[in-house]
């Protein structure tokens, strides 16, 4: 089995056939590496935008691609038959987070008209990578970039452009080889000849505004006193608002009044739920009813 490692550079750019703003790949860079993780082969080309006549002076910044280097490049399309050529067959690709597969579906949406890049069997490295830190102690609430990484685990980027795709994908490589284990490093493999695949990429988690929806369990809109847990009164309808349904709610144990706040947000193979509670202020009848009461009983309240 190949291992390969893309990465790609994409700029911002208006199609006007769409009607819509497209990351366009401007760069392709890849390495390939043996079953011990050496490079053998690398990859790497430019493309010439069909949309626009000049980069970007943020896409420069970051890359160091010119508009000449872009103006001299050679089609999307050609490109990625071209890759597709040198991949080869029975490979692992492997991205540095899965937002190099969302810009490749959205070019080969827009763009490459039928050409596909060729991918047996997918790894997001980023996900791989940081279980790996996390089991020695270097947890990180983020995703990371790929820069941190290698400074946090310590693998030099000496002699490496870290503007270029290729470059990328040869960093990648150092850390992948570093700190691999076959045993967990399976764990993260996806066949992307599964249909769920690309439905997975292509599916944009929501916010669920509409109690009815049977994707809710019932059960959650149940709130308990954050004070005695005891199960309590909705005093309210819900209302929907900033992606939340809210309602009032009263505990009968302790008097408590409170909002209860919850959201339902739908991703493509579960429902995301969160709950959370605000102390209401006492409404003014009981405030009044409160100051009339006797000294004594008021101090032993």
């Amino acid at each position: 089995m190949n291992y390969v490692i893309l990465d790609m550079e994409w700029d911002s750019a208006f199609c006007k056939k769409h009607s819509r703003f497209i990351n366009e790949i401007l760069q392709i860079g890849a390495v390939k590496l043996n079953s011990n993780f050496e490079v053998c082969d690398t990859f790497e080309v430019t493309v010439k935008s069909s949309l626009k006549k000049k980069v970007s002076g943020r896409f420069f910044e970051l890359t160091g691609i010119t508009t000449e280097d872009m103006l001299s490049g050679i089609p999307l399309c050609k490109a990625v038959k071209e890759y597709n050529d040198w991949l080869g067959d029975n490979t692992v690709t492997m991205t540095w987070s899965e937002s190099d597969l969302y810009t490749i579906l959205e070019n080969e949406t827009y763009l490459l008209d039928g050409v596909k890049f060729k991918m047996d069997k997918y790894l997001d490295l980023q996900k791989y990578i940081q279980n790996e830190m996390r089991l020695i102690g270097k947890e990180s609430k983020n995703q990371i970039s790929l820069g941190n990484a290698a400074q946090l685990l310590g693998v030099s980027t000496k002699d490496l452009d870290l503007h270029t795709a290729k470059d990328h994908s040869l960093l990648s490589a150092l850390i992948l080889k570093k700190y691999f284990c076959k045993e967990r490093f399976d764990l993260y493999l996806r066949d992307t000849s599964n249909p769920d695949f690309y439905k997975r990429l292509s599916f944009k988690p929501y916010y669920i505004d509409d109690l009815s929806n049977a994707d809710i369990d019932k059960s959650e809109l149940i709130f308990k006193c954050d004070i005695c847990g005891e199960t309590v009164e909705r005093t309210s309808k819900w209302h929907y608002k900033n992606r939340n349904f809210t309602a009032t709610f009263h505990c009968k144990h302790c008097k408590r009044r409170f909002l209860g706040r919850i959201s339902f947000r739908k991703n493509f193979d579960n429902i995301t739920v969160k709950k959370r509670t605000c102390g209401l202020k006492k409404k003014k009848a009981e405030v009044k009813n409160n100051d009339m009461q006797p000294m004594s009983e008021k101090m032993l309240s």
